[in-house]
């Protein structure tokens, strides 16, 4: 999923966007696909980024920005 998508996850009621992959969360050393935040809020602190995975998502609001850069980054990540 690119980089400043708008997601609502599964059992969630206020949209994320996207804004990093493949993130570590610091607190439990585990690794997530996705990190996101409130949207429309923003990133206001650590304390509100949300750590997901893309199976955690269930409706897609927004896509972000994708062109062949993107794409071949993504490809990277795997």
């Amino acid at each position: 999923m690119p980089l400043g998508s708008v997601v609502i996850l599964k059992n969630g009621s206020k949209p994320l966007m996207i804004f990093g992959r493949k993130q570590i969360n610091v607190k439990t050393q585990r690794e997530f696909d996705y990190v996101g935040c409130l949207w429309p809020e923003g990133n206001i602190a650590s304390d509100f980024n949300f750590f997901f995975n893309k199976e955690d998502i269930e409706k897609v609001l927004f896509r972000g920005f994708e062109n062949e850069v993107e794409i071949e980054f993504r490809k990277m990540l795997k």
